[in-house]
Formats: C-alpha cells, sequence, structure tokens
C-alpha cells in the first residue's frame, strides 16, 4: 500500500507540473496573442487616420480646383468679349454677334492648343 501512495503522489506531481507547464504555455500565447491583436488595432487607426487625412487633403484640392474653374470661366468671358469688341471695331460694319457661333471659335482655338502642344512633345 505504500508504494500505490508513492505512486500516486509521483503522478500527481507530474500531472501537477504539465498543468502548470501547460498554463505557463497558454498564458504565454494568450499574452503573444494579445500584443499581435495591439499592434493590429494600432495599424488599422493609423491606416483609417490616413485616409480621413486623404481625403480632406482632396477636397481641399477639389475647392481650389472649382474656384479656378470659375475664375477661368469668368476670364474666358471676359476675353470672349474683348475680341467681339475688338473684331467689330476693325470692320466697317459691326457684326450681328447673334450671328457669330463662340463655340466654333473657340473650338478652333482649342484644336489649335492642341495641336501646339502634340508638337511640342514631339
Amino acid at each position: 500500500m505504500a508504494t500505490k501512495n508513492k505512486e500516486n503522489a509521483n503522478n500527481r506531481k507530474k500531472r501537477d507540473t504539465s498543468e502548470d507547464d501547460d498554463d505557463v504555455d497558454y498564458r504565454r500565447r494568450r499574452d503573444r496573442n494579445n500584443q499581435a491583436v495591439k499592434r493590429s488595432r494600432v495599424k488599422s487607426k493609423l491606416r483609417t487616420q490616413q485616409t480621413l487625412e486623404r481625403v480632406n487633403q482632396l477636397k481641399t484640392e477639389n475647392e481650389l480646383l472649382e474656384e479656378k474653374i470659375k475664375m477661368l470661366t469668368k476670364e474666358l468671358g471676359f476675353l470672349k468679349d474683348l475680341f467681339l469688341a475688338h473684331a467689330g471695331s476693325n470692320q466697317h460694319t459691326a457684326p450681328n454677334l447673334q450671328d457669330l457661333d463662340l463655340n466654333v471659335l473657340l473650338a478652333d482655338d482649342s484644336k489649335t492648343e492642341v495641336e501646339n502642344v502634340a508638337s511640342t512633345k514631339v
């Protein structure tokens, strides 16, 4: 009977040691996982912040470009008026403004600009 008690005591010690090792190993894995989760969350927050900054930057850029479009549209209107006034003063009779097709004049002008840009690139 004394031998059985010694064997049972030895088995309990082995089991306790094994469970302690399992607990330590489990705790180590949990800690590593917790650290990985923290790093992942930090990365996610950083990506979200960078995306929001980029969105705000693009919105600002878009507003500036829209203002530039408005300014250039006004400038175009002024230049059209100036051109028409100049064209009318050089002829004996003033042209009827309603007879002029400004879209055709502008289309011709934009084609010339495109050709000039194309020729300078070659």
